[in-house]
């Protein structure tokens, strides 16, 4: 027979510090950002994401390495290696790959495991807790958007065959920020929205893959000319096509006019975003 005794029962005041909203928010928005990135996970939580996020520096690695390498009349003359604007067509796929892999992990999780109900019984409302997953996605996201062109131009300025002088790459360096922003804005919104329509992860993973080729697919099929309308139907090309606006180059269809571009990614971004809202707003939720 235990020797066990019961001393004492009740609760104890939280004497810690009140971090309120905004603390919640941030807890919520490290804890997803580690969650998608497999951090504090087993090591094959790490794998995927990891690698994806591994070969969309390749490129960069390998493009700055040759500008290095190289002479530099050789690599202007004949125009050898690509620009900021142009390097996400090299790594397209590493980052539907990863759009994949985030947005799932960082939502889908929660309902499955019936932790959503816990959330909002926090100082959190569906609202934030919403923003602090878009939060989270954002930066994540912004590691294949951002950081490979923003290595790119950095690697190419001090092997001197990027921008010249200080106010060019200032420039130059606005437009990657924009760039990779906006890219990276459009597909979460789009990851987002597809995986509040489930709460498991593999076919959340599977449908962002399918609406982004679905996209890209019928873009393709009803293409008809540079200026053909159908491209701004197209998720999946629409944001790589703003960047080449941000840049001052034609992009894929020229005879598209640049506010149409940015209406159609604004829109797509706009759209995905209140889809994704609705939906959660909807959820029966037992806190």
């Amino acid at each position: 027979m235990s020797d066990a005794r019961i001393l004492d029962r009740g609760y104890r005041r939280y004497s810690g510090p009140r971090l309120g909203t905004a603390g919640a928010v941030r807890s919520l928005a490290r804890h997803s950002t580690e969650r998608a990135l497999g951090l504090r996970r087993s090591p094959w939580a790490k794998v995927l994401p990891l690698l994806s996020v591994a070969i969309a520096y390749v490129p960069a690695v390998v493009f700055v390495g040759v500008a290095a390498l190289l002479p530099q009349r050789l690599v202007q003359e004949t125009g050898l290696l690509p620009g900021p604007a142009d390097y996400y067509r090299f790594i397209s796929a590493a980052i539907v790959i990863f759009v994949a892999l985030v947005g799932p992990e960082v939502l889908c999780p929660d309902r499955r495991n019936r932790m959503l109900g816990m959330y909002l019984a926090s100082p959190l409302t569906r609202d934030t807790y919403l923003a602090a997953k878009v939060l989270a996605v954002v930066p994540v996201l912004a590691l294949v958007t951002l950081g490979p062109p923003l290595l790119l131009l950095v690697g190419l300025t001090l092997a001197e065959a990027g921008p010249r002088g200080p106010v060019e790459f200032l420039v130059a360096l606005g437009r990657v920020l924009a760039g990779g922003l906006a890219v990276s804005a459009a597909y979460t919104a789009v990851a987002l929205a597809v995986a509040s329509l489930t709460d498991r992860r593999a076919l959340a993973s599977a449908g962002i893959i399918l609406v982004l080729l679905v996209a890209s697919v019928v873009s393709a099929v009803g293409a008809s000319g540079d200026g053909n309308a159908l491209l701004l139907l197209d998720v999946s090309s629409i944001p790589l096509e703003l960047v080449q606006r941000i840049y001052g180059q034609p992009g894929a269809a020229p005879g598209l006019s640049t506010a149409a571009v940015l209406a159609a990614n604004l829109a797509w971004t706009l759209g995905a975003g209140l889809f994704f809202r609705q939906r959660y707003h909807g959820l029966s939720v037992n806190r």
